[in-house]
């Protein structure tokens, strides 16, 4: 439950985020920053024992996902801010990881549990002749939800994420985000500043639902499930997104888009 003080922030916060939407300015924008530092101050600090970056550079680079995020908030479709902002700083912070090669270090008790996971799935797939829920591996490890999705977590961040890295379709087979960049010299996530400068072009292009959509996959890392949950649409209607999207973002990257 929030303290009479966090709630007088919160409602600041999203007085200010209602001015900065109808008339965005840098002094609406470092307020903004400054009442809600501690999404940023959280996720640095989560990331500090699993990496080699000082926590003051993880605050930094936290801090760009929150001015992103700022900058993308629609407070017309009364989410929470604090839920849409988080995958924006992780998602910065993540990709900082990557880009500076930086080791993800794992605890020794998640390794275990890891390792032990992959048992239990198998278990749980035989018994209940589908994939499990988070929910059902978590009750079987005997930990909470929410330390079992870090953990999951850490494991997909561990190397970095190869351009080549599949995103399956059912009509199409596969395809991968390294389609869109046309030199195949680029085996990393970082892409070269011109390819970088070309991508965000064409996603400003896409419609707004959709160009969310396909940052949440791929630049933020959720499941087609997690991002229908964090938009309030079903499943199906984001791997459609994520379909057309991509075709789309392959046009415009091959310059036959205007």
């Amino acid at each position: 439950m929030l303290t009479p003080v966090a709630t007088e922030l919160k409602s600041e916060s999203l007085q200010l985020l209602r001015e900065y939407y109808h008339s965005p300015s840098a002094t609406l924008r470092n307020r903004i920053v400054q009442l809600n530092y501690g999404l940023v101050r959280k996720e640095a600090h989560h990331w500090v024992n699993q990496c080699t970056e000082s926590y003051d550079d993880l605050l930094q680079v936290g801090s760009m996902g929150l001015i992103r995020a700022i900058e993308r908030f629609d407070v017309s479709k009364g989410h929470a801010f604090s839920s849409f902002a988080i995958p924006y700083i992780r998602g910065e912070i993540q990709h900082y990881l990557r880009d500076k090669g930086s080791p993800v270090r794992i605890p020794r008790r998640w390794q275990a549990l890891q390792h032990q996971a992959a048992n239990v799935t198998r278990e749980l797939q035989v018994k209940l002749n589908r994939q499990p829920a988070d929910t059902e591996v978590a009750e079987a490890l005997q930990i909470s939800v929410n330390e079992w999705q870090e953990i999951k977590l850490a494991y997909r961040n561990r190397a970095p994420l190869s351009l080549d890295a599949p995103m399956r379709d059912e009509d199409e087979g596969s395809t991968s985000l390294g389609d869109l960049v046309p030199d195949s010299q680029y085996q990393s996530f970082q892409l070269a500043q011109e390819d970088q400068i070309r991508l965000q072009q064409a996603l400003i292009q896409l419609e707004n639902r959709t160009r969310e959509v396909l940052e949440f996959v791929f630049l933020h890392d959720l499941t087609q499930k997690e991002t229908a949950e964090r938009l309030g649409i079903s499943a199906v209607t984001v791997s459609r997104r994520v379909k057309r999207g991509l075709k789309l973002l392959k046009k415009m990257m091959a310059g036959t888009v205007s």
